[in-house]
Order: structure tokens, then C-alpha cells, then sequence
């Protein structure tokens, strides 16, 4: 018999919102079901998968979400879509079918922003990809910038094979602020601005003045210094926290095929940036 029991795993995992928030996931439905934190070294992944196939189920993150690839005996259309799995759900029988749920936390994040529009991306790497691959889909006109120049053209070439209509261009942030060039939406996918480090910011106020709509991936701290700059400029502004939980309940439908009250959710959402404030104060 399956343990109704879940875990996330990474390497390394540090501290993580998942558990707190899945668990709030099963309260709503009556539920006492653990979430807990499975830290694996590179070497050990594959030796982890028979404690892995006795729950329902896990998430992945950093730096297994292709890692897990060869293992899975089924790949959702939407892992396929990114060769990317952050979720597995585990069969009676053991065995493990892989999904892309960040897509899904993305695009309810997003859902009142222009993803068709003229579209600028800050970094590529990991999730930045699904957001790219989902702006192109959307019909954007698409801007990367990412310092990693191999990487960019890498996904750029990607992209262009895949969708031969994709819009998709290379271009430094520093240039597209000297060139005063305008977006209806400006994403940011890299680490800057991420806790410790909260005082960083990924571009410069021009980009962001010049910008109709700015998410942010990054939920620790919940209002990044790029979300607060947009804001304050009177800008359609929203950080990662609803990403994180959306892509939750994503997993949560596909774990138990249930059906959560989205009011329900936005209050989760703001429970949890009370509850990073809580543990990560700023100074």
C-alpha cells in the first residue's frame, strides 16, 4: 500500500515554504497528510527511488528536474513541452509519472498580464525557460536577456526550431535602457533581488519605468526591490508567492484530483507572505 505521504526533493534544499504550504493544502480538505524535505546528493538519486515509490507522490527542484528524466515511466504533455518535471505522482502499481506544474503556477500568476504583448526576460536558466517556451506560445515578441550568452542562444535556436513563427531576440538590459525601448511586460527569472541578497536588483529603473507590467519569480523576500520599484511607480506588479502556491495546488489536483476554492487560495497566498515576513524579517 502507498504511504499517503509526500516529499520534496533537491540538493540543496535549505529552507523551503513547500512543506508549510502543502500541508495547508490538506487542511482544506480535512486531511493529515506530511509533506517533508528529502535532501539527496547527486550520487544517490538513483538508489532514493524505491523510498521514493512507497508515497503518492513528490516534487523536485534544483538540480533534479532533468535528472529524473530516465526514470519516469510517463511524461505528462507538459513535462514533455519543457524536458523539465518538478512533480511525479507514484501509481498502486510504483509507477512514477511526471508533470510540469510550474507552468501552471506561472500562468495563473500572469493570467491579467500581457504574455502576447512585447515581452522582456531576465535570465533563462531553469525556469526562465518554461516562461520563455509559454511567452512564445502566447505569440509574444520576445526579448532574452541573460549574461550567459551560450545559454540564451542555445534556447533562442531551441525555441526557433520548435515554433518557426516564434519573435525572439538577444539583447543586453544595460543597451535596452540606453535605447529607452519599451515592453508591455518585463519578467524576471534570475536570482537577484532573492533573499539575503535583498537590497539587488535585476535592472535598472529605466527598464522598469519603461514597463507596463513586471513579475518577479522570486517570493523570499515578497516584495522584491524590483516589485517595490514598480510599484511605486505605479506599475501592475506581482511577485512569485502566488507561482509557488498555484504550482502546489497543480500538484495536489494531479496527486488526489481535487478541487480547491480559488478564494480559498489567494487567502493561502497572503497567509504565506505573512509567513516569510515572519521568518525572514527585513532589517
Amino acid at each position: 500500500m502507498i504511504n499517503p505521504n509526500y516529499t520534496l526533493i533537491g540538493y540543496p534544499l535549505g529552507h523551503s515554504m513547500s512543506p508549510w504550504i502543502h500541508e495547508r493544502l490538506f487542511s482544506l480538505f480535512g486531511k493529515k497528510g506530511t509533506y517533508t524535505l528529502t535532501e539527496i546528493a547527486p550520487e544517490e538519486l538513483a538508489g532514493k527511488l524505491p523510498e521514493l515509490k512507497k508515497l503518492r507522490g513528490f516534487n523536485i527542484t534544483i538540480p533534479y528536474k532533468t535528472d529524473i528524466l530516465p526514470y519516469l515511466d510517463y511524461l505528462d504533455e507538459t513535462a514533455q513541452r519543457y524536458a523539465s518535471v518538478n512533480c511525479v505522482a507514484v501509481t498502486e502499481d510504483q509507477k512514477l509519472h511526471g508533470y510540469n506544474t510550474d507552468c501552471t503556477g506561472f500562468l495563473r500568476s500572469v493570467q491579467d498580464m500581457p504574455l502576447h504583448g512585447k515581452v522582456l526576460l531576465i535570465g533563462c536558466g531553469g525556469v526562465g525557460r518554461m516562461m520563455a517556451t509559454e511567452a512564445v506560445l502566447h505569440g509574444a515578441d520576445l526579448t532574452i536577456s541573460e549574461p550567459d550568452q551560450t545559454r540564451a542562444e542555445s534556447l533562442a535556436q531551441e525555441l526557433q526550431q520548435k515554433y518557426p513563427d516564434a519573435k525572439i531576440r538577444l539583447k543586453n538590459a544595460k543597451i535596452l535602457e540606453q535605447e529607452q525601448e519599451t515592453f508591455d511586460l518585463l519578467m524576471n527569472a534570475c536570482p537577484v533581488g532573492m533573499y539575503p541578497k535583498v537590497d539587488a536588483c535585476p535592472v535598472g529603473d529605466a527598464l522598469i519605468q519603461n514597463s507596463a507590467n513586471v513579475f518577479d519569480v522570486i517570493y523570499n523576500p515578497t516584495e522584491t526591490q524590483l516589485i517595490r520599484k514598480a510599484r511605486s511607480m505605479g506599475k501592475n506588479a506581482v511577485g512569485g508567492s502566488a507561482m509557488l502556491v498555484w504550482q502546489a495546488v497543480r500538484a495536489h489536483e494531479i496527486w488526489n484530483q481535487e478541487t480547491y476554492n480559488p478564494e480559498d487560495i489567494q487567502k493561502l497566498i497572503q497567509d504565506m507572505e505573512q509567513e516569510v515576513n515572519r521568518l525572514f524579517p527585513e532589517k
